[in-house]
This record gives structure tokens, C-alpha cells and sequence, in this order.
């Protein structure tokens, strides 16, 4: 008896990945071969960014970046757990740990946005339930946001609540972030910048955080913010 085949897959989104990747082909590596002949020695990015993992807020995308620009973590709200050092893995420590101290990156930004899916779990589930194996107890990190949300129900409107959670939860990454030793002590000495940065991708909007306990001011174009915690590096000239 022959063997049966597997289904083939819906090729379609695969077909698009390909595709996809047939363009940065020609783009990149028939057109620029400086640019990866640089990247063959290791990668040199200033700048780390911490973000969701929602398929709508790629930061690469969002800021129009280019292969080697940016060292990006991406996790369910883009959360930074607290500094724990207890031996067991930790996925998101280890890769701020890589990027400020092994990459020597000079900024590093919590890149937060609306419609988060995370931050709205953070917020709904019930306290005890258990909806989900994983994502319950890793949006924990952020249980102060959810503690702080908990008073405004009955002042605002949920989706208002929704959209100062996302903001709430940025700013609670910026300050774990703050409690690793290697990122406190760059940043106490000019060598690392900490930035809380807010995608609205309904409007198309980028905001930043002026300190680690907010506000967000919209980013003005072609005027770098100034960090959050840390000093304003000089950009060199465009």
C-alpha cells in the first residue's frame, strides 16, 4: 500500500514569506554588498529595543531600520522582568544582559504600543484563573500596572484604561530595567540611555517617555527624544 502524503499547507502567507525574502535578496545582497560584507566580523548596533511580539509592531519596520541597526527583544508585552539572578532561564534577562554587556549598545528602548493584547490579559483575567499555561503568570512582571488600573474603572472608559495600561507598563519595564547592576551603572555614567517609546499604530503616532514615571510627549520628526533615565547623547550630524 503506498504511503499517504501529508496535507499540503495553505501555501499562500508561506508563498509571501518567500517572496518576501526573493526581495530583501535582491535589495540587499545583489545590491549592497558593503553593508554585509561589514556585518561578516559581528554585529555593532547602538541601540537595543525591547518590544511586542504582536505581528502589527515590528520595530524594524516601525523605524525603518536596516540589517545590524537594532538588537531586538521581543516578548508577549514587551515586558522586562526585575533583576533575579536564581540560575534559572531567563530568555529576556540574558538577552539584556548580552546586548549591554557583551554588545556595548548605548540606548535601549521599551517599545510599547496600543491595541496590546498582553497588557488587555494583564487586566482582564481574574485574578486566580487561569486562561492560559504561560501568559498568565508572565504578564505578572506587571502586576503593578494592573494594581494602578484597578482605581481608574470607575473614572474612565476601558479603552482609555487600555491605552494608559500600555503606557503604565512601559514605564514599569523602564524601571526593572533600571534595577539590573551592569544597565544602573551605565547609565550612572554616561554610557547607556534608557528610553520608554509608545507605537499608536491606529493613528500613526510615536510618543515618548519624559521620565520613568511618564508623561508621554508625542516624538516630533526628525527630533530624537531625550532618554528617560540616562543622559542625551550627541547625534552626529545626518
Amino acid at each position: 500500500m503506498a504511503t499517504a502524503r501529508p496535507p499540503r499547507p495553505n501555501s499562500g502567507a508561506l508563498r509571501r514569506l518567500v517572496d518576501g525574502f526573493d526581495r530583501f535578496r535582491d535589495q540587499h545582497f545583489e545590491n549592497d554588498h558593503e553593508l554585509y560584507d561589514t556585518l561578516l566580523d559581528g554585529q555593532r548596533p547602538e541601540v537595543m529595543v525591547i518590544a511586542c511580539s504582536d505581528s502589527r509592531s515590528d520595530p524594524a519596520i516601525i523605524c525603518g531600520a536596516e540589517p545590524g541597526d537594532l538588537f531586538v527583544v521581543r516578548n508577549v508585552a514587551a515586558l522586562v522582568p526585575t533583576y533575579e539572578p536564581d540560575h534559572r532561564p531567563r530568555g529576556t534577562s540574558a538577552a539584556i544582559e548580552f546586548g549591554v554587556v557583551a554588545l556595548g549598545v548605548r540606548h535601549v528602548i521599551v517599545l510599547g504600543h496600543s491595541f496590546c493584547a498582553g497588557v488587555r490579559c494583564l487586566l482582564e483575567h481574574d485574578h486566580g484563573g487561569r486562561r492560559f499555561d504561560f501568559v498568565s503568570d508572565w504578564v505578572g512582571i506587571a502586576s503593578e500596572v494592573r494594581d494602578e488600573m484597578d482605581g481608574l474603572v470607575t473614572e474612565a472608559e476601558r479603552p482609555v484604561i487600555a491605552r494608559r495600561a500600555e503606557q503604565a507598563a512601559v514605564l514599569a519595564s523602564l524601571r526593572h530595567l533600571h534595577t539590573y547592576p551592569f544597565v544602573a551603572e551605565r547609565v550612572a555614567d554616561g554610557r547607556l540611555s534608557l528610553h520608554g517609546w509608545y507605537f499608536h499604530f491606529g493613528w500613526g503616532l510615536l510618543q515618548a517617555a519624559e521620565s520613568p514615571e511618564g508623561p508621554f510627549r508625542q516624538v516630533d520628526r526628525g527630533m530624537p527624544p531625550a532618554p528617560a533615565m540616562g543622559r542625551a547623547v550627541a547625534e552626529p550630524p545626518r
